[in-house]
């Protein structure tokens, strides 16, 4: 038996030197993808190229509020901690794929109660035990390139957190910035009112002293009822945003409302003077999305040759170990060992289908990168020209604004002396609530605009820095 041992050590070492050194299939390599120089919108005054601050860049709001939110949403929003859970899924399915590296070793054993003929004529009990192994060496790489998928699998999951977290931040920011909006807009709509009911009181004081005619009171009554139904519109929708972020720091439906609330609210503004966006090869690095596409590719890349493997021989390592003993007595030992090499030779071509299938899915999955960073390109520069334009728009919406604030003061008065009718008074209060309606939207929309800007580029997270840029 020592002789046998010893060769079959012999033998299976040898072999085991050869495991590893083939991994059929294609190697993977990170696609080259060209990046334009300089974003085209950079040109802008808003924007300039640098080194962005995209890690906290929620900060440049500088709302203690709005940072809050951010941590509180970091631990509790329950769509970041599944994406937690999936990573942790794949590592445990990684482990599964790595453990085919190494035998399968089974123990065993049985008792029971028999009864021989004669010659042996015996009755008693009947005990065994014993190994039983299998070891199916990688000779071709079909292991290894699994592992290297589930790595790149794993690898992707991680970056999907990730991609969450650049989502989560900026809808946080997206929905507190609605919740300011709507409540400036509300907060003008009832100065708007307010300043309406007093002007409904000045028509009718007027027509009880015979001045004007009972027109004037239909119009002012017109004007005041048609901006209080404006209101209630405005309030479903800060409902709404409220519940929503709410619901994305992990709480019931309603537990901010009292957090949020603002009789005197300010729509968060960027407190810098110019945005640094950095340069378009920089979304490689910095972009989640981008980054769980090329794992994406790499892990299918990686099937080809696993798939692949399986037109080979496979070479497996079987060995048993038993031992079998009637009643008390010494017992039988027997073992058997020996290498087994299987090889599928016809298969009616359904391994090279499946090999074929693979190398289309990583086709697709390389295109379906490309199509991340083109997307990734146009989102970043679609969002900085949104907000350079709406920097434009709000300038002149202010003074507009003021116009409109000036008018009613004096057209006020002109109605009061008499010198002009009620239709220019009722004209420019629909023009100031009108005015500066769409400046509290324009002033909440470069906000969002800059979101976006941060969003676009992938903000929220920092790439370790030890890991070279693509």
């Amino acid at each position: 038996m020592k002789k046998h041992l010893v060769s079959f050590l012999l033998v299976g070492s040898g072999i085991v030197l050869l495991n590893g050194c083939i991994s059929v299939g294609p190697d993977y390599e990170v696609p080259e993808t060209p990046m334009p120089d300089a974003w085209h919108e950079a040109v802008l005054d808003e924007v300039e190229s640098g080194d962005p601050n995209l890690q906290t860049w929620w900060t440049v709001f500088g709302d203690d509020t709005l940072n809050g939110l951010i941590t509180k949403a970091s631990t509790n929003n329950l769509t970041l901690k599944t994406a937690a859970a999936r990573i942790e899924q794949s590592a445990a399915l990684r482990g599964v794929s790595a453990s085919q590296y190494w035998p399968d070793i089974v123990a065993g054993g049985a008792a029971s109660a028999v009864k021989t003929a004669p010659p042996q004529d015996y009755e008693g009990g009947l005990y065994q035990a014993g190994l039983s192994m299998a070891w199916e060496l990688d000779l071709w790489g079909r292991v290894r390139r699994s592992v290297e998928s589930a790595d790149a699998t794993l690898q992707a999951s991680v970056e999907n957190y990730r991609d969450i977290l650049v989502v989560l931040y900026a809808d946080i920011a997206r929905n507190y910035i609605d919740v300011r909006t709507l409540q400036t807009r509300i907060y003008f709509a009832e100065n708007n009112l307010q300043a309406q009911l007093k002007t409904m009181k000045l028509t009718e004081d007027r027509f009880a002293s015979g001045l004007v005619p009972a027109l004037d009171v239909s119009q002012s009554k017109l004007n005041r009822f048609r901006t209080e139904s404006a209101i209630p519109p405005l309030k479903q929708a800060l409902i709404e945003a409220i519940n929503r972020l709410s619901v994305l720091t992990g709480d019931m439906p309603y537990a901010l409302l009292q957090e949020l609330e603002a009789p005197d609210p300010t729509i968060p503004a960027c407190t810098g003077t110019q945005i640094a966006t950095g340069l378009p090869a920089d979304l490689l690095r910095q972009r989640p999305d981008i980054r769980r596409a090329e794992r994406e590719l790499a892990s299918q890349n990686a099937l080809i040759g696993a798939t692949q493997a399986d037109l080979y021989p496979t070479l497996t390592l079987p060995g048993t170990l038993a031992v079998q003993s009637l009643g008390s007595g010494g017992g039988d030992v027997t073992y058997g060992f020996g290498p087994q090499l299987r090889w599928n030779i016809f298969n009616g071509k359904r391994i090279r289908s499946q090999v074929a299938a693979e190398e289309a899915g990583t086709k697709a999955a390389l295109y379906v990168y490309e199509q991340t960073v083109l997307l990734a390109l146009e989102e970043v520069e679609d969002s900085m020209a949104a907000y350079a334009n709406e920097t434009d728009r709000v300038q002149m919406l202010e003074t507009a604004a003021d116009a409109a604030e000036k008018s009613v003061e004096l057209v006020t008065e002109l109605y009061k002396s008499g010198l002009t009718d009620f239709q220019n008074v009722l004209n420019m209060e629909q023009a100031l609530l009108v005015q500066q309606d769409e400046l509290a939207s324009s002033r909440g929309l470069i906000s969002l605009d800059l979101v976006g800007i941060y969003k676009s580029l992938g903000g929220g997270w920092t790439p370790p820095a030890e890991e070279p840029a693509e």
